[in-house]
């Protein structure tokens, strides 16, 4: 199986479509084979006690439910995403925060996921897993009894190890776990979601098994917005595709060593 790559762009576009273009034109010139977003109804996501908060915004102080329409794409602008993507050849999809969004999205495509902080809502992810056919998971934040607990509940096709801190440390993400899932579940695709600074970890993880890689990807990471530090730049992803790629170039497969075709030259002239 190739490893699919996805960019995130989740919420690092502020609610600005001339960004998310030039994030989706990144992903797509760098060969990721998807872009995602994050997908809420502000209304049934936000806290009670967090509506009314003041948030400071580069728009200027507004409520924190404010803040977060500001910031969520609707289906004017899901329509030109979809478009936009065809357009770049790369495909798209959204984590999904609650059943109206689960609903929402599936009039776009037929995959989706299922974020960190809610695979524990069994209702939640029963439902996204009648309406899409390909469902992935991410385990971060959570014991191996509530991943346990939501495997058996919505059967994922993907499930990804993940560490939810942003920044990651590197002492914290446990790589090995990627390990541990592909032990466990055979018949999954396992996949790894970074948030750590830097590439390296990111990609020895496809050297334990991960054959899905989800990084974030930001224009700038001084840019506004909580998720940006903790994502890669358009040189940083460029380089991540390509590193990944050559490595699953030329891995080769596991079996008793060949002789390979350029090596035949150096063995007429070298060994006796």
């Amino acid at each position: 199986m190739s490893i699919k790559i996805i960019a995130e762009i989740g919420i690092n576009h502020n609610g600005d479509l001339d960004i998310t273009k030039k994030l989706i034109d990144v992903a797509s010139i760098a060969g990721c084979d998807y872009v995602k977003f994050q997908k809420r109804n502000p209304d049934i996501c936000v806290p009670e006690a967090q509506k009314s908060k003041p948030k400071s915004t580069p728009w200027g102080e507004m409520t924190y439910l404010e803040y977060k329409h500001k910031t969520e794409f609707g289906i004017k602008e899901y329509d030109e995403i979809d478009r936009y993507c065809n357009e770049k050849g790369i495909k798209w999809f959204a984590s999904v925060w609650d059943k109206d969004s689960v609903d929402f999205m599936s009039n776009f495509g037929n995959i989706t996921k299922i974020p960190s902080a809610l695979i524990t809502d069994k209702e939640l992810t029963r439902y996204a897993r009648e309406k899409f056919d390909q469902l992935i998971i991410s385990t971060g934040m959570s014991t191996e009894q509530e991943i346990k607990g939501c495997i058996t509940n919505c059967n994922p096709d993907v499930i990804m190890h993940t560490n939810s801190t942003y920044p990651s440390p590197n002492n914290e993400l446990n790589l090995d776990y990627i390990t541990w899932l592909k032990e466990k579940h055979p018949n999954k695709d396992i996949g790894y979601s970074g948030h750590e600074f830097g590439l390296t970890t990111t990609v020895a993880s496809t050297l334990l098994g991960a054959t899905w890689i989800e990084r974030h990807i930001t224009l700038d990471r001084t840019m506004w917005g909580s998720d940006q530090m903790a994502s890669i730049e358009p040189q940083g992803l460029i380089k991540l595709v390509k590193s990944i790629k050559d490595i699953e170039f030329a891995r080769g497969g596991y079996g008793p060593r060949t002789v390979m075709g350029g090596e035949l030259q150096k063995l007429k002239s070298l060994r006796k």
